[in-house]
């Protein structure tokens, strides 16, 4: 592993949802659902995604899924030896319906704070996109 992408960290942030598992599954795992409020645009093929922000582009791949539960992204550009580089997943209490959405992503030491409040705002965008 090489020494920059070592001090990554995993920042782990819950929000609680309200809303179907597959309703949020969509917006977590589709080109459309992503760009309503990840970024400005998604194309996908396969397992490989391209986001669009204004002028600059990255490419994620789809490591690992399971429909409603959660989706795993590695970005194209992340040697590190994580399995994934950021992950959505979903947990629905049976009784109460309540969901809980937890992002986990690495990110360097001295970004978490930062990257915190980026997720935050990213995905308070996405709660106002469904009307959680």
């Amino acid at each position: 592993m090489n020494s920059e992408m070592s001090d990554r960290v995993p920042l782990v942030i819950e929000f609680p949802v309200r809303c179907s598992a597959a309703m949020l599954y969509s917006f977590l795992s589709t080109p459309s659902g992503l760009s309503e409020w990840f970024c400005d645009d998604v194309n996908s093929r396969g397992d490989t995604y391209r986001f669009f922000w204004g002028e600059t582009e990255e490419v994620a791949t789809v490591v690992r899924k399971k429909t409603n539960y959660f989706i795993q992204y590695k970005w194209e550009h992340d040697d590190s030896d994580n399995r994934f580089s950021f992950e959505f997943r979903i947990d629905v209490d049976d009784l109460t319906g309540d969901g809980l959405l937890t992002v986990t992503d690495y990110v360097e030491h001295d970004e978490e704070s930062e990257m915190r409040s980026l997720w935050q705002s990213q995905i308070h965008t996405l709660l106002r996109t469904i009307g959680s």
